[in-house]
């Protein structure tokens, strides 16, 4: 991790999941193009990567190839096969799966008129498929239905090996991720204003939550990257460091501050104040010094008995023992022997 984390913290990760198919996600604050590096990087394994369902071919009895018309379809064969690939399935396990379409019925056939498994769940019913002019029962189009990863390319040889004349080979887009943007912005901490705010924004089509698409597209990177570090790890420690390792050194300071807190309990008598100012300070739970130096003068005001005179007598006090509001005191050192 960027040695700039030592000043700017750790960046933080914020997820908002729109519905089960749509999620974002800020990541801020990031060194100066790393929100490119990472955005760009997630967007490649998103859309390339992850597994989905695809329809790769099919077969229409009668007919052997995709350029012609369909005796009782309105559409071309080729239109079909458009409609074909748009189907949105998931098919819940590895290998392939041939599902029907009969011609049972005249007009429009969606999605919803497939015969399918258990297996596959059809993510949305009203898909056009094709529009038939006559119905004929006997007439049942058998469509494969295969889960990949990529985008799969029918060539030459894939039509030559095929073992059925009359499956139409169909290209396949198994991605379930149908768009990915990602938008870098300036982010800010403290003086240094040349940092990155990452915001991701992932759709798919059902076949897997967005969150966990997300979530599966970053482990993928970090098996690839984990290998370039196996053996003979390197670090340097003066310009990296770790969010774990950030992590546990806010975590001890937290801590230490908190144990210092409660081990430090100076009375509030000391200060000297008047007995009505005291009597106002102890009646609204105010006992010690360190307690009244981080309590804000708007929120002492509001105090019974606690008014302007009280105000601008505690402000002479502090000023004269040389309390800052806000810092606690420091403890007193004996003087060396």
């Amino acid at each position: 991790m960027h040695i700039i984390h030592e000043v700017i913290g750790s960046a933080q990760l914020y997820l908002e999941e729109t519905s089960k198919m749509e999620a974002s996600v800020k990541f801020t604050p990031l060194p100066e193009g790393y929100g490119v590096t990472i955005g760009n990087s997630l967007r490649r394994v998103l859309l390339s990567s992850l597994p989905g369902t695809a329809v790769t071919g099919i077969k229409f009895p009668g007919y052997t190839h995709e350029y012609t018309a369909v005796k009782g379809v309105k559409e071309s064969l080729f239109d079909v096969t458009l409609n074909l690939r748009e189907l949105q399935l998931n098919k819940h396990t590895k290998g392939v799966e041939v599902i029907e379409l009969p011609l049972k019925k005249s007009g429009v056939l969606t999605a919803k008129d497939l015969k399918v498994s258990s297996d596959i769940e059809i993510l949305d019913p009203e898909q056009v498929i094709m529009t038939c002019d006559g119905a004929d029962a006997k007439v049942k189009v058998q469509i494969r239905v295969e889960k990949g990863v990529g985008y799969r390319l029918v060539n030459n040889i894939d039509n030559s090996s095929e073992e059925d004349p009359e499956m139409i080979l169909i290209d396949a887009d198994f991605s379930p991720v149908k768009h990915v943007r990602y938008q870098v912005e300036p982010a800010r901490v403290g003086e240094l204003t040349n940092l990155d705010e990452l915001n991701l924004t992932v759709k798919t089509d059902g076949g897997i939550e967005a969150v966990k698409a997300i979530k599966l597209a970053s482990n993928l990177l970090q098996d690839y990257f984990a290998l370039f570090n196996v053996d003979d790890a390197y670090t340097d420690e003066e310009f990296t460091t770790s969010f774990e390792e950030l992590k546990k050194r806010k975590e001890s300071e937290e801590l230490a501050a908190q144990k210092a807190q409660e081990t430090s309990f100076t009375p509030i008598d000391i200060l000297g104040l008047s007995q009505r100012t005291l009597n106002a300070l102890v009646n609204g739970g105010v006992t010690s010094v360190e307690q009244l130096l981080t309590t804000p003068m708007s929120q002492l005001v509001q105090l019974r008995g606690f008014g302007q005179k009280a105000k601008s007598e505690l402000e002479q006090v502090l000023k004269e023992r040389g309390y800052t509001p806000g810092m606690p005191p420091q403890p007193t050192q004996a003087p060396a022997a």
